[in-house]
């Protein structure tokens, strides 16, 4: 259901501002740290993990700085966060 829009009165005319939505999919995925940095998970360690090297799990294991391309995107989907 949509929220209930907030009346604003600008010059007499009352404008309606809808509140922005946090797109969950992007915040289950990405965290943001108290500096401001967008942090994500690396990719393949689910399963068939007998495969890959020692090194390549271990390296899978810490969180991986978002590039600042993509962190505009991610403005957009995250408002509420301080990125």
């Amino acid at each position: 259901m949509p929220r209930c829009p907030k009346p604003v009165v600008f010059f007499a005319f009352p404008y309606f501002i809808m509140s922005q939505k946090t797109r969950k999919a992007m915040a289950k995925r990405f965290k943001v740290t108290g500096t401001g940095k967008v942090m994500r998970r690396k990719p393949n360690h689910r399963h068939l993990l007998r495969n890959k090297s020692s090194k390549q799990k271990r390296s899978m294991r810490q969180d991986q700085v978002v590039p600042e391309g993509y962190v505009r995107q991610l403005r957009v989907g995250l408002p509420h966060h301080k990125i």
